[in-house]
């Protein structure tokens, strides 16, 4: 619990916001953990948008388009299937026990730059250097350790920059906030395929621009939206059973907590069964010769279908004050869209599902975020709960490349969209039995 001690900051003159800090802070009063009031709100809306693009470019880019190339280009396309279920699985366990672990160090963080900053910057430069590094790399060894390094540290960012809506944004706005998240994630997911495939002819070069590009945007982000001194903060002892308990909310103390993982734990698994292979489907199962040419398109389709429910869905949750049907809707969205590509095993049906799938997931980025920041736990503990939250975007990452190539072995890739259909309609039932959430 936040004691006493606990400085409370004063609005920033800069925002011109002072009634809705009041609001904020009256808001937060009945609460056991009080968040701290917000800061430049206005500023930080905008400046979120470039910071998610400076870490989901490097996602949208690497693990679906470069990092497949590169294993063909090394090992040969006999193996590919295998080598990169190989190398995305050890690197998304890692990532998976990166993000809480970030967040838990964040959250103990004393600095007068605040607890986010630091590691934000420091996870930027750390996996800038990780991705020169798999740019040099000429063996499935090196190509594993510098992807499983670029995993960590980018998580090392990724995860205190997720808590800084439920540190510094008021419960009206999260809809709001989540949208522009979304749209910096998700545009960023995209686009970095859509560059990505620019770099095809030379993946080293792609490497490095996404580096430079993630430390400028992180640094700016910092820069421009400057969080409240941590260094009065009461210094909570380290318990070892505590780092443990990192991984772990119970499902019998928070139960909308657990059934909010559990539907984006689903749906991100059916997702990332598919689009992590649309390398390999396109070439594999809709013989296109040269996906590079056919990539670029795609991503400017999703990006349509996701900037169209994202802009709409997250203002307009928070109009209605309902998050749950927009999760419900976005979730069995995403799934039956893949039933065309299954029963319609052609490029224009792929071109079609990507469109219905951008508007669903586009829909789920924007509202499931804000509804995930409304049954966290612990207000002390932001980082560390939304590493746990995180965790079920990254272990469907784990889990789909060993699975999925598994299916594709034994059944071909059209395997992978009846299991995608199952897991997105039952994340999309997970979501009702939340209760603190309409």
């Amino acid at each position: 619990m936040t004691t006493s001690s606990t400085p409370q900051p004063e609005a920033d003159s800069r925002t011109n916001e002072p009634e809705e800090v009041d609001a904020f802070i009256e808001e937060a009063a009945g609460n056991e953990d009080p968040p701290t009031p917000i800061k430049g709100v206005r500023r930080l809306l905008g400046w979120i948008i470039p910071a998610n693009l400076g870490i989901f470019l490097i996602w949208g880019a690497v693990p679906g388009i470069l990092l497949p190339a590169q294993i063909t280009g090394l090992f040969g396309e006999a193996d590919k299937v295998a080598n990169l279920a190989i190398v995305a699985t050890i690197g998304a366990f890692f990532s998976m026990l990166a993000q809480p672990i970030a967040g838990q160090i964040s959250d103990r963080t004393r600095s007068r730059f605040g607890r986010r900053a630091p590691w934000i910057f420091m996870g930027a430069l750390a996996g800038g250097l990780a991705l020169v590094g798999l740019a040099f790399a000429n063996s499935l060894v090196g190509v594993i350790i510098a992807w499983t390094l670029v995993q960590i540290t980018f998580n090392f960012a990724q995860g205190p920059l997720s808590a800084v809506m439920p540190d510094r944004v008021p419960v009206k706005r999260r809809g709001t906030f989540a949208t522009l998240s979304g749209i910096g994630l998700m545009v960023g997911a995209l686009g970095g395929s859509i560059v990505g495939s620019v770099f095809l002819d030379n993946i080293a070069v792609g490497y490095v621009t996404f580096a430079v590009f993630s430390l400028v945007m992180l640094t700016l982000f910092i820069v421009f939206n400057p969080d409240y001194s941590s260094k009065e903060l009461e210094r909570e002892p380290f318990k070892f059973g505590d780092f443990l308990r990192t991984f772990w909310v119970s499902p019998i103390k928070h139960p909308d907590f657990f059934w909010a993982f559990t539907g984006r734990l689903l749906l991100y698994t059916g997702y990332f069964a598919v689009t992590g292979y649309q390398f390999y489907l396109l070439t594999d199962y809709f013989g296109i010769e040269k996906p590079g040419e056919v990539i670029p398109l795609l991503g400017l389709i999703s990006l349509a279908g996701i900037l169209i429910a994202t802009i709409i869905s997250g203002p307009l949750s928070d109009k209605l004050g309902r998050r749950k049907i927009f999760v419900f809707v976005s979730s069995a969205v995403t799934g039956l869209a893949f039933l065309l590509p299954w029963i319609w095993p052609d490029i224009t049906s792929w071109m079609i599902m990507t469109f219905i799938a951008g508007l669903g997931f586009g829909m789920f980025q924007a509202v499931d975020t804000a509804l995930m920041s409304e049954v966290l736990p612990s207000a002390k503990s932001f980082a560390k709960d939304l590493g746990v939250v995180n965790i079920a975007a990254t272990l469907p990452q784990t889990l789909a490349p060993g699975v999925a190539g598994a299916i594709v072995i034994a059944f071909g890739f059209a395997g992978l969209f009846p299991v995608a259909i199952v897991l997105s309609i039952l994340g999309a039932f997970a979501v009702w039995p939340i209760k603190a959430v309409k």
